[in-house]
């Protein structure tokens, strides 16, 4: 058996250009394009990487976006005044601060003061309670990349077993809660999991997002099963590798992302996706 390969570039491709047409949409519509502001505070030379990739992916799409930049020794009433300020301009529909912010910062003080509307990567207590209890709102962009991976490959969830490793408040957590959405039957493991590959051998669906490098081996997925990769990994060679030892997995798994070219190529157009539905929906206000 050799896995089916599950392309996130592609399905990039194809959500790109539904995105595109919804943001024509609006501007016929409202006159201008949703906005989005990316707030960094400098002193994670990867967030810079990051914020770029977002604003050309804006770019792309025809989202007015933009980098609001604070000094490294930005204290935490100057973050929440800025924060409080972008949440009372009405041209700003999307708001997304990179983390981590330097040691001395909270990301309590950015999830407590952005306004839920604008919270369009889902961290504020108001939108992780909605997902909590079924109710619309926004999601945290890699576990709405992951649903969105498994939607487009048409994966069945309906009474599956999925087995997602990881409890993170980004991922693991948020991931459970909307393939419940999907009656999905639900196994979070984690480091304290005992005999692991007893666990994930049951599972007809496999997430890995626990930050290391080739942990799922071929003797832990079951024959047939999708393995969705969701880690991002350094190695000593040189390059980066996911959670899952493709090369092995892909042997035995029906279906399986890459690494790279799988769940994060989605991750940002999903940021951004969600965007576009927040400004639709203060439009509509």
């Amino acid at each position: 058996m050799t896995a089916i390969i599950l392309s996130g570039r592609t399905m990039s491709a194809e959500l790109k250009i539904e995105l595109r047409e919804d943001v024509q949409r609006y501007v016929q519509r409202y006159g201008q394009a949703p906005g989005l502001v990316v707030v960094c505070v400098e002193g994670d030379p990867a967030s810079g990487v990051y914020s770029k990739a977002i604003l050309k992916l804006s770019d792309t799409l025809g989202v007015q976006a933009r980098l609001e930049l604070l000094p490294a020794e930005t204290t935490s009433e100057e973050l929440r005044t800025a924060l409080v300020r972008l949440n009372e301009d009405a041209a700003v529909h999307g708001i997304i601060v990179q983390m981590p912010l330097p040691a001395h910062l909270s990301q309590e003080v950015v999830a407590n003061t952005i306004s839920p509307a604008k919270d369009i990567d889902g961290i504020s207590p108001l939108s992780a309670g909605k997902l909590c209890l079924g109710q619309p709102g926004f999601q945290p962009s890699t576990a709405a990349a992951v649903m969105e991976m498994l939607e487009r490959s048409q994966t069945p969830l309906d009474g599956q077993h999925v087995v997602v490793l990881g409890r993170s408040n980004v991922v693991g957590k948020p991931l459970a809660l909307l393939l419940l959405q999907k009656h999905a039957t639900v196994t979070v493991c984690h480091s304290h999991t005992h005999d692991l590959p007893s666990i994930t051998r049951q599972a007809d669906v496999l997430v890995a997002a626990v930050g290391r490098a080739r942990m799922v081996t071929a003797e832990m997925v079951r024959p047939g099963a999708t393995v969705i990769d969701v880690g991002t990994n350094a190695v000593p060679e040189g390059g980066i590798v996911g959670d899952i030892d493709f090369a092995s997995v892909e042997k035995v798994a029906g279906a399986a992302t890459p690494t790279p070219g799988g769940v994060g190529p989605l991750t940002n157009v999903l940021l951004l996706k969600q965007c576009i539905r927040a400004a639709w929906q203060q439009a509509a206000q």
